[in-house]
């Protein structure tokens, strides 16, 4: 792991998980909510992130937790790709 992702990854540690879930699930029917192409970039700005945190914290994660991540960014680019249609 790089040195510049500790901190990040040590701050992300810390915080409250059900504030996390409550912001995302904000963050996500905003997203759903907001017309076009704002939801569908919001939906793709979220699943890249979602991206970059199972890449980071791949070799830690068990495979049922891969496998629900893998889905839940199948479904979120699926979502962006419809809104976009």
């Amino acid at each position: 792991m790089q040195r510049t992702q500790r901190p990040l990854l040590a701050r992300l540690a810390r915080l409250n998980p059900t504030s996390v879930f409550l912001a995302s699930l904000v963050l996500v029917l905003v997203a759903l909510f907001a017309p076009g192409v704002v939801g569908a970039l919001l939906l793709l700005a979220i699943a890249a992130a979602l991206i970059a945190l199972s890449v980071t914290t791949w070799p830690v994660q068990t495979p049922a937790n891969r496998i629900i991540r893998l889905v839940v960014v199948t479904l979120l680019i699926a979502l962006a790709l419809t809104k976009l249609l």
